[in-house]
């Protein structure tokens, strides 16, 4: 279970530096569909072929989550312009006690 959290983690990370490195440049975030394509080409890579250990759908949950924080940080922002800008954080280990939207045969979610 931990090495699927990390799995997890590892990916929402990965992505976080790879959307902060493309907003930085001037360029547009990828979408779901572009990052479940990089996902696969991660999963097969030699470097990072440990992903293929973990379940796809958490993995897929990881950039949704993402996905979903990045259109709620730019909506916030649209909204207080005059606030300062707050970034989105990384995943820690620390904090990855949070409940999953996956559930263990679909009666409760799992804690990671």
């Amino acid at each position: 279970m931990r090495c699927f959290a990390g799995s997890c983690r590892f990916v929402y990370n990965k992505v976080l530096a790879l959307q902060k490195a493309r907003f930085e440049a001037g360029e547009k975030k990828l979408n779901y569909p572009s990052l479940c394509k990089l996902l696969t080409q991660w999963r097969s890579e030699t470097e990072t072929s440990w992903l293929k250990d973990a379940p796809t759908h958490p993995l897929q949950q990881a950039l949704k989550d993402l996905e979903r924080a990045y259109t709620n940080f730019f909506a916030a922002q649209d909204l207080n312009r005059d606030q300062p800008l707050h970034c989105m954080r990384f995943r820690g280990e620390r904090r990855s006690g949070r409940r999953d939207q996956h559930s263990q045969g679909g009666t409760r979610p799992l804690r990671l």
